[in-house]
């Protein structure tokens, strides 16, 4: 991945080292939408239970907070860390995939007649607090929070794709490319907040079943992964990004963090009534999808006859 060429976003706040920025202390599946909304008792419970009957904590603490949607009523006080961008080499690669998401996106609103507001990206080490609810943690993987428009990154998550999921192989280059398909994941939820799907979709939910209010959320994510490949589109067009390998490691990493292969591997078996985020075919799919046309319109998994 061809990176150091991007433009370099100054709306980076980086909480790393900053103990202000710990709530009160020092996974929900990854990639969630309003991923922080449970409290750290609710979290430690549930990984408790997760560790108790053999279950992957993640997949607990994931449905709970697809229920609960990353919204409670009193959020904590923020605490803010330097905003622009960092100086150690994660964070400028952080800072420059997010700089040319914002880049890209800005175009697209503007050719559509709407103005694109960048999110911040909060880089943080092991908790801090944000405006969803309860505390970030690393344990919940990157997450985007409607209520401050921030995407809350622990980086320790790359290392996670590596080591834990198996998305790609441990310090290879390509690994960056896998990566930058989280944040302009994480981006995506952005930008369906703002285009008003996220709110739409968090109303819907109230008034369905688990397994419905589920089976909307797959098409949230999967819309996301396929705004991540739009991502990708343009900016190999415009940067010449993509090396080769990069696009066989995201599609690695987009199958490593499927529903059915974290319930395989945590379970043994799969339910999948319970997913949230999709399959591994499926969000491989729905990247793809992105990567190959490059428009926002073929994203539009809410009217997909097939996932």
């Amino acid at each position: 991945m061809r990176w150091e060429n991007l433009p370099e976003s100054e709306n980076v706040e980086d909480r790393r080292g900053d103990d202000g920025g710990r709530g009160g202390g020092g996974f929900g599946l990854p990639m969630g939408m309003g991923g922080g909304g449970l409290g750290i008792g609710t979290i430690v419970i549930l990984g408790l239970i997760g560790w108790a009957l053999g279950i992957d904590p993640r997949l607990l603490i994931g449905g709970a907070e697809m229920v609960t949607g990353g919204q409670q009523a009193a959020p904590p006080a923020q605490s803010q860390g330097r905003t622009g961008s960092p100086e150690d080499q994660m964070g400028k690669f952080v800072a420059r995939v997010l700089g040319s998401t914002e880049v890209q996106w800005k175009d697209i609103f503007t050719k559509d007649g709407k103005s694109y507001r960048a999110p911040v990206l909060v880089l943080y080490n092991e908790v801090t607090n944000q405006a969803c609810g309860g505390v970030a943690q690393a344990a919940m993987g990157p997450f985007y929070c409607p209520a401050d428009r921030k995407i809350y990154l622990d980086t320790s998550f790359f290392r996670e794709i590596e080591r834990r999921f198996k998305g790609c192989d441990v310090g290879s280059k390509s690994c960056q490319f896998a990566q930058a398909y989280v944040i302009a994941h994480e981006v995506g939820h952005h930008v369906q907040n703002l285009l008003g799907i996220l709110p739409k979709v968090q109303e819907a939910q109230r008034g369905l079943s688990k397994v419905e209010a589920n089976q909307l959320q797959v098409r949230v994510e999967l819309q996301a992964d396929c705004f991540a490949g739009v991502w990708a589109h343009f900016s190999d067009q415009k940067w010449n990004l993509i090396e080769p390998g990069d696009v066989e490691a995201a599609m690695r990493t987009a199958a490593a963090i499927g529903d059915d292969k974290l319930q395989m591997q945590a379970r043994g078996r799969v339910v999948p009534d319970s997913f949230t985020h999709g399959s591994s075919a499926q969000r491989q799919r729905w990247f793809d999808i992105g990567l190959k046309q490059g428009s926002v319109a073929a994203c539009n998994t809410f009217r997909a006859a097939t996932l």
